[in-house]
């Protein structure tokens, strides 16, 4: 078993066909089968049903994806610390983001972080928080920024706490709701809702002000522009940060909402960001320093706040 074998099992694994696979890894498909084939004789176990039309990974074969996931990580974070070891001259780096902070704060911190350190190669995944502590236990990422009231209480991770984010809904200039003041958030309910994953307890407090047994989105979508592009060309009501909303403020398209029976700054209502990690794992340099960078960007946004 080497980690050219492991890399090719979890790209079988990943696009879920040999063919796909070896395209993916620059292989002829008999190599890339005969690399497949060789780590099941070295690890003496079939790792993939054959003869099924559906790709579908036999039980010891979903044991060692998970395991290979991390001992590539596990690798590439060698080599990573190894190659910031004297500053940041190359190297990679991968963490994630939910929805809501990739709406501002993530894309700010990233702008700041390869300007100061341009040799780096930053991948940053977009996920809500449920698949981002997946990738997270299998070290496919080093941190990520996301509500973190799931977290903060668990031991295996570790949590920097943000400062807290209002939501705010929002609807296109012209809408039937734009312009008529203060609003019953029961208003609502005629029309479809476009927005991100919401957290639960958030979703109990909209679904009791609107008097329903659950609040829904029409409309699930983790990219704020394209909320925002199906707000502006429909009567959808769109869900995004007081922030990301703050630079819309010179557009006449946008119009944000307010709502007489629903509390803004209501503690429960507001996002609660944080940055969370592994706990007990030590970050590459690189991550340290998207840190700092995410940190002093909170910041700003903080003091730009009215």
């Amino acid at each position: 078993m080497d980690l050219r074998q492991l890399r090719h099992f979890v790209a079988l694994a990943d696009y879920r066909g040999f063919v796909r696979a070896a395209d993916a890894v620059n292989l002829s498909q008999p190599a890339f089968s005969r690399s497949i084939q060789t780590l099941e004789r070295d690890l003496d176990c079939v790792l993939v049903e054959r003869g099924n039309r559906e790709f579908r990974l036999t039980g010891q074969g979903q044991l060692v994806l998970q395991h290979a996931r991390r001992l590539l990580a596990g690798s590439q974070t060698l080599h990573n610390e190894l190659l910031q070891y004297n500053g940041l001259e190359g190297g990679e780096l991968n963490f994630g983001s939910g929805p809501y902070p990739a709406q501002l704060l993530v894309p700010e911190a990233l702008a700041q972080f390869i300007h100061d350190h341009p040799l780096i190669r930053a991948r940053f995944h977009l996920a809500d928080w449920e698949q981002l502590a997946v990738w997270l236990r299998e070290q496919q990422i080093e941190f990520f920024v996301a509500d973190a009231r799931a977290f903060k209480d668990d031991p295996r991770y570790q949590v920097q706490v943000l400062q807290p984010r209002r939501g705010r809904f929002f609807c296109r200039a012209g809408h039937p709701l734009a312009g008529r003041g203060p609003l019953k958030f029961s208003a609502l309910l005629d029309y479809p809702i476009a927005g991100t994953r919401i957290p639960p307890l958030i979703r109990k407090i909209l679904a009791r002000a609107q008097g329903t047994q659950d609040f829904v989105t029409s409309v699930e979508c983790a990219q704020f522009d394209a909320i925002r592009r199906v707000v502006l060309r429909s009567d959808a009501i769109g869900l995004a940060t007081a922030e990301a909303l703050d630079e819309q403020a010179g557009s006449a398209q946008i119009c944000p909402l307010s709502f007489v029976d629903l509390d803004s700054d209501d503690p429960d209502l507001q996002l609660r960001y944080g940055i969370v990690s592994r706990a007990g794992d030590s970050l590459t340099p690189a991550a340290q320093a998207m840190i700092a960078a995410i940190l002093n960007v909170d910041q700003q946004l903080r003091e730009r706040q009215p």
